[in-house]
């Protein structure tokens, strides 16, 4: 019988390997896994007393509506009009809660409208699209388009 099981310590060995790295993966697993994770899913639980705890940065689209209604009128029909006004404004949360006097600066249409348009191969074709230094190889979009009903007249 020794000729047959000649190497059996060789398989002891690796399956004894392979229960330690059992082992010592469940034990790591349990001490950097928090106690509340998944109890909603494949979350933590305490993530959303840790987001509530968070100051709030965006204000959202209605709270520039209640101040801000010549822009929506302005933005009416446009392809803009979806589009969020703190995606090209930035988070406004204090501006709108009067926390903040200071009025938002505008911004650098030459970044911020490059950043959706730019062409890029991903894009759908129907989805406008310019290359900035040849569209326009100085100034700001703005100089031709108006910011919130982009559309030349």
């Amino acid at each position: 019988m020794r000729g047959r099981f000649r190497d059996f310590e060789h398989v002891l060995r690796v399956a004894a390997i392979l229960a330690f790295g059992l082992v010592a993966f469940i034990a790591v697993r349990s001490w950097l896994v928090p106690d509340d994770f998944g109890v909603y899913g494949f979350f933590r639980a305490g993530a959303l007393d840790d987001n509530r705890a968070r100051p709030l940065a965006y204000a959202g689209r209605t709270a520039c509506v209640e101040c801000h209604v010549d822009v929506v009128e302005a933005r009416r029909g446009s392809r803009h009009e979806v589009i969020g006004c703190e995606a090209c404004h930035g988070p406004l949360a204090r501006h709108a809660s009067a926390e903040d006097d200071t009025k938002p600066v505008r911004p650098d249409t030459r970044v911020t409208c490059v950043k959706c348009h730019e062409t890029k191969a991903g894009k759908p074709a129907g989805y406008p699209q310019v290359s900035a230094a040849e569209h326009a190889p100085e100034g700001p979009c703005t100089a031709c388009h108006q910011a919130h009903r982009p559309k030349i007249s």
